[in-house]
């Protein structure tokens, strides 16, 4: 088991390492070689970020529903290496925008067309405000800061979730998504029933 821990405390370093460098390198790419970012590249980085914030949201639901297992809680602690992964991902592209006229991008977070349900692309961009939230936030500085708002804002990663996989579905067609939304929601829904008394321990079961 220690070996274990080792290994997750090296991962979780290596996933903080390398969103510091994606967030270093990756908005500067994204405005001074254009030609490098082809469709398929965009999409496995979107890719890329969609499949690590699923892990975050995976983790800690199976750690709430198996109890009993050893090796499953230790994991609850990448959250936060994958979830700052993702989140530079898509915090990167709006640092693109930002770049290239920051003006025109700040501007239109007051437009109504910002905020318009057509083609959900409200979903989006409470996605995308979400991911730079919890990418500020995602230090021990903000939860010293935070306090209890801390949680509260980090609860910012259902709509992070969901939205971006809501969006990524409906408008993109991207089959994954649903398989995403539907593992979720359901490892989800049966962690709320465990922690709230609404599925029996096993002990119980046998005492009965």
């Amino acid at each position: 088991m220690k070996t274990y821990f080792t290994f997750i405390k090296h991962l979780q370093a290596t996933m903080l390492a390398l969103s510091i460098v994606i967030l270093s390198t990756l908005p500067a790419a994204l405005v001074l070689a254009p030609r490098w970012f082809t469709d398929t590249t965009y999409f496995w980085l979107y890719a890329t970020a969609h499949v690590t914030l699923f892990l975050v949201m995976l983790v800690r639901p199976l750690a709430d529903i198996f109890r009993g297992v050893s090796w499953i809680r230790p994991l609850v602690i990448l959250r936060k290496g994958f979830g700052v992964f993702s989140a530079s991902i898509i915090v990167s592209f709006i640092l693109a925008k930002v770049i290239v006229d920051p003006a025109d991008y700040l501007s239109s977070l007051i437009s109504p067309d910002y905020w318009s349900v057509n083609n959900l692309i409200l979903l989006a961009h409470l996605a995308d405000i979400s991911a730079i939230l919890l990418l500020i936030t995602s230090n021990n500085l903000s939860k010293q800061l935070l306090g209890k708002n801390w949680k509260r804002i980090q609860r910012l990663s259902y709509v992070y979730f969901f939205g971006s996989a809501l969006y990524v579905f409906f408008i993109l067609n991207e089959t994954l998504s649903l398989y995403y939304l539907i593992i979720i929601t359901l490892v989800t829904s049966l962690a709320w029933l465990r922690n709230h008394g609404y599925v029996l321990q096993t002990s119980s079961l046998k005492t009965s």
